[in-house]
C-alpha cells in the first residue's frame, strides 16, 4: 500500500522528534491492524505537527508536554520529555513549563510531571 504525501510527512516529523529507533519499534509489524493503527496515529497526531502556520516544532512540543501532563498521560509525557531536545526545547524550558502546569492544572499535575522529569533525567545522566 502506497503512503500519501501527508502520511509520509507525518512519519518524517515523528522520526525527527522521537527518533528512528522508537518509530521502527512501534511500527515493526508491517501488516494488519498494528500497521493500520500506527498509520492512523501518525496521520492524526503527527500530521498536525506538519501543518503550516505560526506554530513551530518547538511550540508544538511544549504544547504536547503541557497537554499530556495536564491530562495525566505520564507515559506520553515522559516520551516527549525525552524527545523535547530534538524539537528545540531545553531542559530549562521543560522545568519552567512545570510551574505553568502547577499554576493552571494543579499541584498534583505539577508534582507528577516533576517526578517523571527527574526519573527521565536520572536515566539519561546517571552521574
Amino acid at each position: 500500500m502506497e503512503q500519501s504525501n501527508e502520511l509520509e510527512a507525518a512519519y518524517a516529523k515523528r522520526r525527527e522528534v522521537l527518533g528512528d529507533e522508537y518509530v521502527d519499534q512501534m511500527t515493526a509489524a508491517p501488516e494488519g491492524r498494528v500497521k493500520e493503527f500506527q498509520d492512523y496515529l501518525t496521520q492524526m497526531a503527527w500530521g498536525v505537527w506538519t501543518r503550516e502556520g505560526p506554530l513551530s516544532t518547538r511550540d508544538r512540543s511544549l504544547l504536547v508536554l503541557a497537554m499530556t501532563a495536564a491530562t495525566g498521560r505520564m507515559d506520553e509525557f515522559r516520551l516527549h520529555v525525552g524527545a523535547a531536545v530534538n524539537a528545540g526545547v531545553s531542559d530549562a524550558e521543560v522545568d519552567e513549563l512545570v510551574f505553568q502546569l502547577a499554576a493552571y492544572c494543579g499541584a498534583p499535575a505539577g508534582v507528577s510531571a516533576r517526578r517523571e522529569i527527574a526519573a527521565m533525567r536520572a536515566e539519561r545522566d546517571p552521574a
